[in-house]
């Protein structure tokens, strides 16, 4: 029994493995799998790193209830190969998913398949951001879209500073599906696509060349291009026969060349030296060491042909993991389709059933998360999520790396994942390494330069009369432009380190008449007419909307004019004593003389009629403004529209404000200030500034959005303005000021010399003589009897002395001593009453004595005099008083002569 026992274990122990297998292969689930490829060297490429990923997956998860099981088709490379490959596998293979295609333009239509019969479409190549647009829950996009790199090319342009470039691209829905992308993004830099080169992908090398031979034409030189390497090829051995892969051009290819460089012909890559590149990063890990290395040994040392793997491949090698992942989350248990309901004459799209486990298992595959051959592999809303990118540069044979590209860190010099600053966003070229440009230079380029078709730039200039642009029509309908911001502009552009040739262009009807105003005026650049725009054009914020103004090159601000009315005060001492002795000398001859001379010894003081708008406001006044400028925009926000008033020259500004509001005119006139200083230049004798500025960002010269010469201007702007230059542009047309008209309120006063009162003396003089005249004729007449006297001692000396003796004695007839007599006169009779009163009525002489009056003393605190009240007073003391009196009457009545005689 034992040895019976002993014997039969070996067999019991075969049967029981056997039944295993077969138990265990029973169990497990096969879903079915379609690959729709180009089965080209790209193709197999693919298809080898899928069938590599599950056997890798397998081998790893021995346990797993489910396996993918591989059926390929051919697409042929077409859209019709596509989607009849796509057609079979649904309805003839009845597969639970399809990996591929390969091309965007072939996707579309397996997109619509797999919504119909709601099986997973995973895409591992088409990378167009278009196919967005088509999104339905079951297309997978397991690929970068085109639309992830715009934002380290973006970055690149702005480190280099270059305002403007050209997109180059091939004619097909892959080509174009990143252009809105990059467009958008430029534009929120204030970079602009100034032209788009397009390239059928099956151009010629005639085609290529000329299209070439046209950009070079143009002023733009940084090219970005987007094409498959095939075409791309082509194009890049071609710019360098034609002398485009040298100084002063930039190139940027997307990742759809960058990724195929190891595949890309020697001769080819030395083409290309100096072109910048993007390319998602993908770590160097073991695992892609392992795996590149038994893929070479697997499929390349039996078919030398063999491409090798790229980043599709390690895309596709993700994305049938991923895959095998979900169907096995999925427990996916009837892999069958329900049936269509269809007729008998349904055609074959029609007669596709739908899949039963579809919904269960796109649903699994959207949660699915691991780390790939290519990175993080993480799907959002069915699109996988971009990794960094790798910023690299064509420095020799080989491509090499210069820089990362982050999302939350933008330019960065090494990818630090742990500690990654997420709130500074870096767009700086320090942060790139060395850099080879075309050419073989070590300095980027500038981006532009100026064309070689000969074209010069068209400067438009307002059709002005006035200092700051003057247009001058000759006979043969050529014009003169001259003017303060004509001469700015031409030493501005002189400044530049290169030569950019010129023309000016007035903005100006046939008939030499202004074509509108200074928006109009702008507006021309916008729409092409004019390359930029030189005058005295005011940067506001509307005009910016559609044009870039360079920095200003004067200030500016909004200011009112008005009349100005004399305020007058004496200020000096010297004229106050002038005046005095005026007064004293001449006792005010007239009223006018007085004010006319009082006016010219002050200093006047100027006073505006208008200190403030809101005086303007309150009285309804009218106001003036310029009728090309931007300052009637801003008085609306202020005045009713019908109180303003436009005014065309500075003769009719002048006309206006002598009027007044209440006359046809204006009260005052708003004007930036550069025009008031112009303005007052020629009529400051009766305006003045007055009033608050209004700030304004001053003149600039005008370009397109975006236009790369606007910075180097702006700079050349600050070079001439710093220096001497300026100052004698102004001197030149403004005239070498030293007193500021804004501030100039105080009117200088008239020197004062002998000459000033020449008129003063010119009166006292015939005044005088006039009188002297008079009185010698009268002096003479009266005294003719002496000059007539004869005799011998009637000599000419005698009579001479004579003349003089009675010149000298007082005239008793003169108005003073007919006045004196009358006087002496009036008293004596005065005293002669009283000293007869005094000796008949003691009594009412103590009470009404003469001497009260005479001495002044009669009563002191309400009593009598003890002297003139006293009885003892008599007639002899009477007397004695009226002698006194009489004694000095006389004195007095002396004293007064003399003065006269003085006088």
């Amino acid at each position: 029994m034992e040895k019976k026992t002993y014997s039969n274990p070996p067999v019991y122990l075969l049967f029981y493995l056997f039944t295993l297998k077969i138990f265990s292969t029973a169990q497990i689930i096969s879903v079915r799998v379609g690959v729709v490829l180009d089965m080209d060297g790209y193709g197999n490429m693919s298809f080898n790193c899928i069938s590599m990923a599950l056997s890798d997956f397998y081998d790893t998860h021995g346990n797993y209830k489910t396996k993918l099981v591989l059926t390929s088709r051919d697409s042929r490379e077409g859209v019709i190969g596509a989607a009849a490959a796509a057609l079979d596998l649904l309805k003839n293979v009845q597969v639970q998913a399809i990996i591929g295609p390969m091309y965007s333009g072939q996707a579309n239509f397996l997109i619509s398949l797999g919504q119909k019969a709601q099986v997973p479409i995973i895409t591992f190549a088409a990378t167009s951001p278009s196919l967005s647009s088509l999104r339905t829950p079951y297309f997978v996009q397991a690929t970068l879209k085109d639309s992830s790199q715009v934002g380290p090319i973006v970055a690149i342009i702005q480190a280099f500073g270059w305002r403007e470039v050209v997109h180059i691209y091939e004619d097909s829905e892959f080509g174009e599906g990143i252009l809105p992308f990059l467009t958008d993004e430029l534009e929120k830099v204030n970079v602009r696509i100034t032209y788009r080169s397009i390239f059928p992908p099956l151009a010629t090398d005639d085609q290529i060349a000329a299209e070439l031979y046209k950009l070079m034409t143009m002023q733009t030189r940084v090219f970005v291009v987007h094409m498959l390497t095939s075409l791309a090829s082509r194009l890049f051995t071609k710019a360098k026969q034609i002398g485009m892969m040298s100084k002063d051009y930039a190139w940027i290819m997307t990742d759809s060349i960058t990724n195929d460089l190891h595949l890309t012909n020697s001769s080819v890559i030395d083409s290309m030296l100096g072109v910048i590149g993007v390319q998602p990063y993908v770590p160097q890990t073991k695992e892609l060491d392992d795996f590149r290395i038994r893929y070479k040994k697997r499929f390349m040392e039996s078919n030398p042909k063999a491409l090798d793997v790229d980043i599709y491949g390690l895309w596709a090698y993700d994305s049938a993991t991923a895959l095998a992942m979900a169907a096995e989350k999925a427990i996916l248990g009837n892999t069958t389709y329900r049936a269509a309901n269809v007729s008998r004459n349904s055609t074959d799209l029609e007669a596709i059933g739908v899949s039963i486990s579809g919904p269960e298992l796109i649903q699994a595959l959207s949660s699915i998360t691991f780390t790939g051959l290519a990175g993080n592999f993480l799907l959002v809303n069915g699109e996988l999520q971009a990794p960094p990118y790798q910023i690299v540069n064509i420095d020799g044979p080989r491509a090499s790396g210069i820089g990362y590209w982050t999302k939350e860190s933008g330019i960065v010099k090494e990818l630090n994942f742990i500690s990654a600053d997420k709130n500074t966003y870096s767009t700086s070229k320090s942060n790139l390494g060395s850099t080879i440009w075309p050419g073989d230079q070590s300095s980027p380029p500038k981006g532009w330069v100026v064309p070689t078709n000969g074209k010069k730039l068209r400067v438009g200039v307002p059709n002005g009369f006035s200092a700051f642009v003057r247009v001058t029509w000759n006979s043969d309908n050529s014009t003169k432009v001259e003017g303060y911001c004509i001469d700015v502009f031409t030493a501005v552009m002189a400044a530049l380190p290169y030569g950019v040739p010129y023309e000016y262009i007035s903005f100006g009807t046939p008939d030499h008449k202004k074509a509108g105003d200074y928006n109009d005026l702008t507006y021309q650049v916008y729409l092409g007419n004019y390359d930029a725009v030189a005058g005295d054009v005011t940067i506001v914020g509307n005009r910016s909307q559609y044009v870039d103004f360079t920095l200003p090159y004067t200030e500016s601000g909004i200011s009112m004019i008005v009349p100005i009315r004399d305020e007058e005060r004496v200020v000096s001492n010297l004229a106050r004593f002038v005046l005095i002795v005026w007064f004293l000398v001449v006792l005010i001859l007239t009223q006018s003389y007085t004010a006319s001379l009082t006016s010219m010894l002050t200093v006047q003081k100027l006073q505006p009629t208008v200190t403030d708008i809101t005086v303007l406001i309150k009285n309804k006044d009218y106001v003036g403004y310029s009728d090309t400028s931007f300052v009637f925009g801003f008085l609306k926000k202020h005045f009713d529209e019908s109180q303003l008033r436009p005014f065309y020259s500075d003769e009719h500004l002048d006309e206006l404000l002598t009027k007044g509001s209440g006359n046809g005119g204006i009260a005052a006139a708003f004007q930036e200030i550069p025009y008031i200083k112009l303005f007052l230049g020629k009529y400051s004798s009766n305006y003045m500034m007055a009033g608050p500025t209004y700030k304004a960002d001053g003149f600039g010269f005008v370009f397109p959005l975006g236009s790369p010469l606007g910075p180097d201007v702006s700079r050349a702007i600050l070079n001439v303005t710093d220096g001497q230059t300026m100052e004698e542009i102004e001197r030149k047309w403004f005239g070498d000021k030293t007193d500021n008209p804004e501030c100039n309120t105080l009117r200088p006063h008239k020197n004062l010399g002998l000459g000033s009162f020449w008129g003063l003396f010119l009166i006292a003089g015939i005044v005088g003589v006039a009188a002297l005249i008079f009185y010698v004729i009268t002096f003479l007449s009266e005294n003719w009897s002496v000059i007539e006297r004869s005799g011998p001692e009637s000599t000419m000396w005698s009579k001479i002395v004579e003349l003089l003796h009675k010149f000298d004695n007082k005239d008793l007839r003169s108005h003073t001593f007919k006045e004196l007599q009358q006087s002496e006169r009036d008293y004596n009779v005065f005293c002669s009453g009283c000293m007869g009163r005094a000796m008949n009525s003691p009594r009412e002489s103590d009470q009404q004595s003469p001497q009260h009056l005479l001495l002044g003393s009669p009563r002191a605190n309400g009593l009598r005099s003890p002297v003139y009240g006293s009885p003892s007073f008599n007639r002899s003391s009477a007397e004695n008083a009226t002698t006194s009196q009489q004694g000095e009457s006389s004195r007095r009545m002396n004293r007064e002569i003399e003065l006269a005689d003085r006088n």
